[in-house]
C-alpha cells in the first residue's frame, strides 16, 4: 500500500519567500495548498507546481481574516487530506518613520504580519490537536530579535509573533502535545516586497545587505518542517543580530540608527504612483525574486537555537577552563618566588 502524500498550507504562497516555499515542499513530494488574496498569483503558482506534477489547491483569503482561514483549513482537510505542515508566511510592512504611518496602516500590518500568523496557527491546531501529531512553521526574521528604524510596525508585529509561538510552545509542552512548533528567523532576501510595500519614503527601499535568493528561506523552511528545531537561524547576518543585541543593544540602537536608516534606501527617487499592497493585492509582481539579482547570494548558514546555545556554552566552558589555567599558574610562579 502507497503511503500517503504529505499536505502543506502555506499562507502568502504566490510571491517570495512563499512561492520559494511551494515550490520547495512540491520538490520534497508534497500536496500544497496555496493561501493568498490575489487570484492572478494564485493561478499563476498553481500552474507553475502543477507543471511539476504537484497536487495544489488554490484558495483565495485575507489572512487578516480569521473565518476565512478556518473555511480554508477545512477546504484543505476535505480536498487534499489531513495537514501535516502548516506554514504562516504572509507579510505586509510601511516604510518610514514612526509618526509619519497612520493609525489604520500600524492597524493592517499588525492584522497581517502577526494576527495572520494567530489565525493560521489556530486554524491549523483545531485539526492537528485532535490527531496528536503536525507542524507548523511560522517565518520569522532576525527583526523579531532587533528592531530597526523605518519598519516599526513591522519589528512589532514579528516580535508579536515571537511571543504568542513561545507562549504557545510553553501550553504545548504543558499537554504533552506532539504537534510541533518551530520558527525560522531569516536575515534579508530578494523578494518584490520592496516593490509593492508602502513608502513613506523619498527613495526606494531595499534590504539591507547582505541579501539572500527566497530559495535560501525556502530550504530553511521546509528543514524546520521536517526537523522542528524550537528556532532556526538563517544567515551570518541573523545570527551577529540576534546575539549582539542580547549582549549589547544600547550600542545596537546607535549602529541601527546610522546604518540600518540608510542601507534601507537606495539612491533611486520613490515613485508616488507605484500602487501597494497593503490593502489590495498588486497585479504584475507577484514573483519569486525582487529586483536585487545582481547583489544576491545563494548560500547561509543555518543554525538552531539549540546549536547556538551549545556552542555559546562551550565558548563560556572554554574561556573559563582558561581563566583557571591563567589563575593557577599565576597561583603557582608566586609560590615558586
Amino acid at each position: 500500500m502507497n503511503a500517503r502524500q504529505p499536505t502543506v498550507v502555506i499562507c502568502g504562497a504566490t510571491a517570495g519567500v512563499g512561492r520559494a516555499t511551494a515550490h520547495a515542499f512540491a520538490q520534497a513530494g508534497y500536496s500544497v495548498a496555496l493561501i493568498a488574496r490575489g487570484a492572478d498569483g494564485l493561478a499563476d503558482t498553481r500552474t507553475e507546481l502543477e507543471a511539476r506534477g504537484a497536487k495544489v489547491l488554490a484558495i483565495p483569503a485575507d489572512v487578516a481574516d480569521a473565518e476565512a482561514i478556518d473555511r480554508a483549513a477545512e477546504q484543505v482537510e476535505t480536498e487534499l487530506g489531513p495537514i501535516d505542515v502548516w506554514v504562516n508566511a504572509a507579510m505586509a510592512t510601511v516604510f518610514g518613520p514612526a509618526e509619519t504611518i497612520t493609525a489604520a496602516e500600524y492597524k493592517r500590518v499588525t492584522d497581517v504580519t502577526y494576527l495572520g500568523f494567530v489565525h493560521g496557527t489556530l486554524a491549523a491546531l483545531r485539526h492537528m490537536r485532535p490527531r496528536d501529531r503536525g507542524t507548523i512553521v511560522q517565518v520569522g526574521s532576525a527583526l523579531s530579535y532587533r528592531a530597526i528604524p523605518l519598519q516599526s510596525a513591522y519589528c512589532a508585529a514579528k516580535f508579536a509573533t515571537r511571543g504568542f509561538t513561545d507562549s504557545l510552545r510553553c501550553e504545548l509542552i504543558h499537554a504533552k502535545s506532539r504537534v510541533r512548533l518551530t520558527m525560522v528567523q531569516l536575515p534579508a532576501h530578494n523578494t518584490p516586497q520592496f516593490d509593492w510595500s508602502r513608502n513613506k519614503m523619498q527613495k526606494r527601499p531595499q534590504p539591507v545587505p547582505p541579501i539572500h535568493t527566497p530559495e535560501v528561506a525556502a530550504k530553511a523552511i521546509l528543514r524546520a518542517a521536517t526537523e522542528a528545531p524550537r528556532e532556526l537561524w538563517l544567515g551570518s547576518a541573523s545570527l551577529k543580530a540576534i546575539i549582539g543585541n542580547m549582549f549589547m543593544p544600547g550600542l545596537l540602537d546607535k549602529m541601527m540608527a546610522k546604518q540600518a536608516w540608510s542601507g534601507q534606501l537606495t539612491d533611486e527617487p520613490a515613485n508616488p504612483e507605484q500602487p501597494d499592497n497593503l490593502y489590495e493585492p498588486v497585479d504584475g509582481l507577484h514573483r519569486v525574486d525582487g529586483r536585487f539579482d545582481d547583489q544576491i547570494k545563494d548560500n547561509a548558514i543555518a543554525l538552531s537555537s539549540e546549536t547556538v546555545g551549545k556552542l555559546a556554552v562551550a565558548g563560556l566552558a572554554a574561556v573559563t577552563v582558561g581563566a583557571v589555567a591563567l589563575v593557577a599558574s599565576i597561583a603557582s610562579g608566586r609560590g615558586r618566588g
